[in-house]
């Protein structure tokens, strides 16, 4: 039996939009919490000659931002801050005799002072260490769409043509080579069909599937949720699942739910006569439930760091999980070793429970168990979930009967796949689409399909005309990043609302000046128009140049 575990990372464009808490803060807190350390996991497993395929997601706009100078200079910003933070906390508390506290005021100094000696070492470029992995065969860079679009809720195909064709052009251009496979944005799957999910939303008639676009772009694979391919139920990454709390039996992890359709296989999406094959691997709800939750299985144990209850000044975490149901002033202090033991300790329980549902699975004629993850949970919201990542690794190798492999290889040895149509849906609450589209966010798509529209109508001439091309890169860069599906997902959580307004409307509104300024009338005099696009490019500036992919998107 094959194991596929993939990371999808992703984090929407906030360079030059602020720091705290929600502009560059968030890029830099992913990249010191998990970015990093998974480097260094990966690191010391090829030391220790245990093989860790990650098949690896690292989202276009993501990519940018990590290659960006403002990055850079970001986070050495961020480490600084963090490291005084550490000596103020070690001061604070050691004369007072709290000890253990003290003692973890070094700990975080030296763990950041390490990370900080890794960020130089690999040449102050994430994505060129990421990449020199791939060509070493150590992992599967998969690619994705440029800003995260939303795909299925896209009004004019041309959209989801220029989000998987620049995806594509700049995946490949910042890790050397074409991605095979694709992280749809939030497992997002539309079938063919009539388009009509609003009723504010243009009239398209039919349209075809979105494995269409991606075979277009010549992408091979995607992941699913098992409830889009009726493999078993929608088991959310952005809701509670009903599980117990804890670790439980393997035997438990693997019970099986009815499914009409076996989770355990690669399928052929709606396979058609002399059409390039799209297979789609299917999320298993069995193997992964326990570490999916954020307040339930291997994360909520009592021993895990706390991600919530954060020291102010400084934003350094001193206390650990304790309890399901402890309120944060009841936390208690944090110890290392014992949330290092923990991840072992799970690590090897996961492993376990992968053979438990690996010799379930192979006695029907399963072939493969898909295990993807948004990758910012292992570090990030799960301190210890990367060693935990790299102890399951460890633990496969240590008995036979579950290889891990990344994604092309399992699908290139298959001889056959069998067929699906799968469903309409999202990996996100309710497994549809109403995190995206539902009445606290409907009034973002009804700005957002009138300007695509007018985008679209007015691109071919501008695209015609070569004074018109800076306004019309920066155009395109404003309405890929109004498209990013962070904004709507973020105001239904409620958790920074305000936010996700503001950053929505920003582009929106850049989108419509730069529209208005290439209309037929406008083109022969350009000059307000350049001057607005440089001026929001100062601010904006990911993707070189996005043209030929919007040519492409074209037809052109």
């Amino acid at each position: 039996m094959e194991f596929v575990f993939a990371l999808h990372s992703h984090l929407p464009w906030v360079l030059h939009h602020g720091r705290w808490p929600h502009g560059s803060d968030w890029l830099t807190e992913a990249a010191v919490d998990t970015y990093l350390p998974l480097v260094e996991a990966l690191e010391r497993l090829e030391r220790e000659g245990v093989a860790a395929p990650v098949t690896l997601g690292v989202t276009p706009i993501l990519a940018n931002q990590l290659a960006h100078p403002s990055f850079r200079s970001e986070l050495d910003a961020f480490f600084a801050q963090r490291l005084e933070a550490c000596d103020e906390a070690a001061a604070t508390f050691g004369p007072g005799g709290e000890e253990p506290l003290a003692r973890l005021a070094e700990f975080w100094k030296g763990r950041l002072t390490r990370l900080q000696r890794t960020f130089e070492r690999l040449d102050r470029n994430i994505p060129a260490a990421l990449r020199r992995w791939q060509e070493a065969g150590r992992l599967e860079l998969m690619g994705s769409a440029a800003t995260h679009g939303f795909l299925p809720l896209l009004a004019r195909d041309e959209s989801i043509r220029f989000q998987l064709l620049l995806g594509r052009s700049e995946h490949q251009r910042i890790f050397g080579r074409a991605a095979r496979g694709c992280w749809l944005p939030e497992c997002a799957y539309r079938a063919a069909g009539p388009w009509r999910p609003h009723p504010a939303a243009p009239d398209r008639g039919h349209r075809v599937g979105i494995e269409e676009h991606l075979r277009a772009a010549g992408l091979r694979w995607f992941f699913t949720d098992s409830h889009q391919a009726r493999a078993g139920q929608s088991l959310s990454l952005y809701g509670d699942i009903d599980f117990p709390a804890g670790r439980v039996g393997a035997e438990a992890v693997a019970s099986a739910v009815p499914v009409e359709r076996l989770p355990y296989r690669a399928y052929l999406v709606s396979p058609r006569a002399g059409a390039a094959p799209v297979h789609a691997l299917v999320r298993d709800p069995a193997s992964t439930r326990q570490v999916w939750s954020r307040s339930e299985g291997y994360p909520g144990d009592g021993g895990y760091l706390e991600f919530h209850k954060i020291r102010f000044p400084g934003g350094l975490k001193f206390w650990r999980v304790t309890g399901r149901g402890v309120d944060l002033g009841g936390k208690e202090i944090y110890d290392v070793n014992v949330g290092r033991a923990r991840a072992w300790r799970d690590g090897h329980h996961f492993a376990e429970a992968l053979h438990h549902v690996g010799s379930q699975a192979a006695a029907e004629g399963g072939r493969v168990i898909a295990a993807p993850f948004d990758t910012e949970l292992f570090g990030h919201w799960w301190f210890e979930g990367v060693d935990f990542l790299a102890d399951t690794y460890r633990a496969l190798a240590e008995r036979p009967g579950i290889k891990p492999v990344t994604a092309t290889h399992h699908l290139a040895s298959l001889a056959s796949s069998p067929a699906v149509h799968l469903a309409d849906g999202s990996w996100g609450a309710n497994g549809d689409y109403s995190m995206w589209l539902g009445p606290q966010t409907a009034w973002t798509w009804e700005v957002l399909w009138p300007l695509e529209e007018a985008f679209w109508r007015v691109a071919p001439a501008a695209l015609d005309n070569p004074a018109a091309h800076p306004v019309l890169a920066q155009a395109a860069r404003e309405l890929l990043l109004a498209q990013s599906s962070d904004w709507q997902f973020i105001i239904s959580t409620g958790a920074a609302a305000d936010y996700a307004e503001e950053r929505f409307t920003g582009h929106c509104r850049a989108l419509s000046d730069l529209i208005a300024g290439l209309e037929p009338d406008r083109l022969a005099d350009l000059t307000a128009a350049r001057n607005r696009a440089a001026e929001l490019h100062e601010r904006d500036d990911p993707f070189p140049d996005p043209l030929p992919a919007l040519a492409e998107a074209l037809g052109r």
